[in-house]
C-alpha cells in the first residue's frame, strides 16, 4: 500500500525561494507515489480570494498542483488561518477537493482526524473572536468584492497585526488547548489526529477516557520540507531539499 503524505504550514511565497523549490521538488518526487497528498492548511503566506490565481506566482505553484493532480494523485486541501479563503475555482484548477475544517478518514484501520489546528488554540481568546468574525460567510463575500489591490493591502495589515500581536502573548497561549483536543478526538471517536498551524513538530499521546491516543504536529517549511509518510506500517517523518 502506497503511502498518504502529510504537509501544512508551507507559507509560500516569492520571498521565500528555499521552501518553494523544496515544494516543487516534493510535488516532482515523493508525492508522485503517493496514495493520496494532504495539505492541511497555509500552502500560501496569504490568500485573498481566487483571483490571486492571476499573479504568477500564485498560477505557478497551482500549475504545479494540478500536475500531480493528472498523474492520478488524489489532491486534498484544508484552509489554514493565512489562506482561509481558498475557495472552490482554487480546487478545481489544481484537481483538488477542499477539506472541512475537521476530517476524519481510516489511515491503515486508524481513525484518523485532520484539520490545520488553528481551531484547538483556545486558550488565544484574541484569536478565536478574530477568527469568527473574519470567517463569516457574509463578511467573507462582502471582502472578496473589494478591489483587489485592497485587499492585498489588507492582508498585509493583518499579517503585520498578527505577527506583533503573537510577539507578546505567552507560549502556552499559541498552543493547542488540551481540552480542545480531547473533545475532538472524543467527538470524532479518532485514535489519531494530525495537524498544523503552531509550528511545533512533535509526537503527543493524550489519555482520553482512559485510552491513549496519538498527535502528530506537522513541522512548518521554514528551513526545509517536512511532512509525514502514514500507511498501515505507521507514521514517519520525512524531509525533502530542491
Amino acid at each position: 500500500m502506497k503511502p498518504a503524505l502529510f504537509l501544512s504550514d508551507l507559507h509560500l511565497s516569492p520571498a521565500r525561494p528555499a521552501a518553494v523549490a523544496a515544494f516543487h521538488a516534493f510535488l516532482r518526487g515523493p508525492a508522485r507515489d503517493a496514495s493520496a497528498v494532504y495539505i492541511l492548511g497555509d500552502l500560501f503566506d496569504w490568500w485573498i480570494g481566487d483571483d490571486q490565481l492571476r499573479d504568477r506566482f500564485a498560477a505557478e505553484i497551482a500549475g504545479s498542483l494540478q500536475q500531480l493532480s493528472a498523474a492520478g494523485v488524489p489532491l486534498h486541501l484544508a484552509r489554514g488561518n493565512r489562506d482561509f479563503m481558498l475557495g472552490e475555482r482554487f480546487a478545481q484548477r489544481v484537481g483538488g477537493t477542499l477539506l472541512s475544517e475537521q476530517t476524519l478518514l481510516d489511515l491503515g484501520g486508524t481513525r484518523t482526524l485532520l484539520s490545520h489546528g488553528d481551531e484547538l488554540c483556545t486558550d488565544d481568546v484574541d484569536y478565536q473572536r478574530y477568527r469568527r468574525w473574519i470567517r463569516d460567510p457574509v463578511r467573507q463575500r462582502r471582502l472578496e468584492r473589494l478591489p483587489y489591490a485592497l485587499r492585498r493591502a489588507i492582508a498585509a495589515f493583518l499579517r503585520r497585526r498578527s505577527r506583533d500581536a503573537n510577539a507578546l502573548k505567552p507560549e502556552h497561549i499559541l498552543d493547542v488547548n488540551a481540552d480542545a483536543v480531547a473533545d475532538a478526538f472524543r467527538n470524532h471517536r479518532a485514535q489519531r489526529m494530525v495537524h498544523g498551524h503552531t509550528h511545533r513538530p512533535a509526537r503527543h499521546e493524550h489519555a482520553v477516557d482512559g485510552v491513549v491516543r496519538e498527535r502528530y504536529v506537522l513541522a512548518d517549511w521554514h528551513d526545509r520540507g517536512r511532512y509525514l509518510e502514514i500507511d498501515e506500517r505507521g507514521v514517519r517523518e520525512r524531509e525533502i531539499a530542491a
